[in-house]
């Protein structure tokens, strides 16, 4: 089978020309995604390990992205959860194909401020947050009909009152420690350049091979 040719644009990563802080750099290429109208342009694979290093990975979303780090919510009872509490490490990957852009990010991970995931809370429709009471995440249930059960009851619970966040409920935080920005370029020479926190919380940036 021939392997498809794509098409690529003629559009560079320079070492000597991008903005010294990598955020930056980052906030500029999901903004570009999000205004050409990509589907969910804030997706990024979430890859966990265990205390074994045995590793996982899933989809989850963006919610925030500063000089503090890059945030998501979950249930703290989830699989993911439970390997981030065991081992704090973790690495985010986002592709905009359209683009021949991917980011990865590296770094280590902590739990936002209950009043962080207080605030987010609030902004979910009222259907999500109901739904982050409903499932227990992660957990054999079983039936579908179980779980839309659980969420009927919760509505009637709540009706006519506000949802307030579950403890076992809220955010997550990567402080980033390593983001590597990929450009696809033509005959397989991609550009890739990497960023890398010192201990005096400068970025130092080289170019890798592709």
């Amino acid at each position: 089978m021939e392997e498809k040719q794509t098409t690529y644009s003629d559009a560079s990563l320079d070492k000597s020309t991008i903005d010294r802080d990598p955020l930056v750099l980052f906030r500029s290429w999901l903004d570009e995604a999000i205004a050409a109208g990509i589907h969910l342009a804030e997706a990024m694979t979430l890859a966990t390990a265990t205390r074994q290093g045995k590793p996982s990975a899933r989809l989850v979303l963006l919610k925030q992205a500063d000089e503090r780090g890059f945030v998501f919510y979950t249930n703290y009872n989830s699989r993911k959860a439970a390997e981030l509490d065991a081992n704090p490490q973790a690495s985010l990957v986002f592709y905009w194909p359209q683009f021949e852009r991917q980011v990865r990010v590296e770094g280590t991970v902590e739990k936002t401020s209950a009043a962080e995931s207080d605030a987010y809370f609030k902004t979910r429709p009222r259907e999500s947050q109901i739904g982050a009471l409903a499932s227990p995440q992660s957990q054999v249930i079983p039936s579908r009909e179980y779980l839309e059960q659980q969420a009927g009851e919760l509505e009637e619970f709540y009706e006519g009152r506000d949802v307030n966040r579950p403890s076992h409920w809220g955010g997550y935080r990567l402080r980033a420690e390593r983001i590597e920005f990929w450009k696809g370029r033509p005959s397989r020479l991609h550009d890739r350049i990497v960023y890398e926190r010192g201990p005096d919380e400068s970025w130092s940036i080289s170019r890798l091979a592709p």
